[in-house]
């Protein structure tokens, strides 16, 4: 049986609160760059796909780690049974709802621009035809997250818990073995599965992704179960700098010939190197949050209470202002700039003054009820008054 001592994780609150954050900024850039997206601004920016390919590298990829640790300490107060209640009410229900309420708006405003919808209320009917889209209106859009860490929580279930029992042995891993074995690992899955199975964020047939997420997510789980993992990662954060640094500028010479097909070799080489490049800067964003953000701030707390609601709403949002801002003859910068902090804005508006103050939608919203906050809280003041010596539960116990 497990007996170690628990502190508080805050560099992790910290972790989900940006790594969610710039979920806003990245889809903002979609609408202005050439790649495929709901709505797309009329003038696009090539120079704008320069830092979206280097947060693509690792965007998802953290939040599904960071879901990990998450879930480790969810399980640490919870049977198995209560954990998998708890995912069907924080997970389940606000994709539904999300599907239901808040995607329609977007698949609804790209309609219109291509110019075959015409007012809202005859569009949503089309919803309940259950057709999936993009043939269909049926969709979860940006909340495809929600369908897979659903779905990863509970069939690992069975493998999570006896993990988390379990006594594991870490005389043999070193700093050097964290950088080259998960980036191995990674790379053979890039090679066998990327080319066959493309990205879809649909599910069924989403095999790549479903090897590098998982893969990440129990990663994530690990790294709280051995804490000397924890401290390899701290103390080789400037070696997984250096070959994140070196493998980023390879990537961009791919990115400069990206006209000239790849096949072979040269295409294998390519997975290798773009899954070595994702992983190092996971160790980089790990090592140096470890060593850095361990930070307790008041306004932490709301923050990662707002951040999942700000997830739900954030794209519905940015797509309804690019709509809208269709014919606006501005600057791509300005036009970004504008729709960045007004996202922040309207979002941050809707979740302080319409879903919180109310316990029916704080739950459909994957927010606990007030009732709730307020007795975790209690216990968690309670736990700060313990003596050092006895075991304390971490911040993520409490607000998972």
């Amino acid at each position: 049986m497990e007996n170690q001592i628990k502190i508080r994780r805050y560099e992790f609150d910290w972790l989900r609160v940006l790594a969610f954050s710039l979920l806003i900024f990245y889809h903002t850039g979609m609408y202005f760059v050439s790649w495929d997206w709901h709505v797309k601004n009329p003038v696009l920016s090539e120079t704008l796909q320069v830092p979206m390919i280097f947060m693509s590298q690792w965007r998802m990829s953290l939040i599904f780690l960071v879901s990990g640790v998450g879930v480790y300490f969810a399980m640490g107060f919870r049977s198995a049974g209560t954990f998998a209640r708890d995912r069907l009410k924080r997970i389940l229900l606000p994709l539904v709802i999300g599907m239901l309420l808040v995607v329609p708006p977007q698949v609804y405003f790209e309609r219109a621009a291509q110019g075959t919808a015409t007012d809202y209320w005859s569009f949503y009917s089309s919803i309940f035809e259950f057709e999936p889209y993009p043939e269909g209106n049926f969709s979860w859009h940006h909340l495809w997250y929600l369908a897979y860490i659903f779905c990863y929580s509970l069939l690992l279930l069975p493998l999570l818990a006896y993990l988390r029992r379990a006594s594991v042995h870490t005389a043999g891993i070193r700093g050097w073995v964290l950088l080259t074995a998960p980036a191995l690992w990674l790379s053979i899955g890039g090679v066998l599965l990327n080319e066959r199975f493309p990205a879809t964020n649909a599910l069924i047939d989403d095999w790549a992704n479903h090897f590098l997420y998982i893969t990440v997510f129990l990663i994530g789980f690990l790294l709280m179960k051995i804490p000397q993992l924890q401290d390899q990662v701290r103390e080789i954060r400037w070696h997984s700098l250096a070959l994140a640094g070196i493998t980023l500028a390879l990537l961009y010479t791919f990115y400069w010939f990206k006209d000239r097909d790849l096949s072979g070799m040269e295409l294998n080489f390519y997975y290798v190197l773009k899954q070595s490049n994702r992983w190092f800067w996971l160790m980089v964003i790990l090592g140096f949050a470890m060593q850095h953000l361990n930070l307790k701030n008041k306004y932490l707390a709301q923050a990662n209470e707002m951040v999942y609601p700000f997830y739900i709403l954030h794209q519905t949002v940015i797509v309804a202002l690019g709509y809208y801002l269709l014919q606006v003859d501005w600057s791509i910068g300005f036009k970004f700039a504008f729709m960045s902090l007004s996202t922040f804005v309207i979002c941050f508006l809707l979740i302080r003054y319409l879903i919180m103050p109310f316990n029916w939608l704080r739950i459909l919203f994957g927010m606990k009820s007030v009732q709730r906050i307020e007795t975790l809280r209690l216990t968690g003041l309670n736990i700060e008054k313990r003596k050092e010596s006895e075991p304390v539960v971490s911040s993520w116990e409490v607000r998972q």
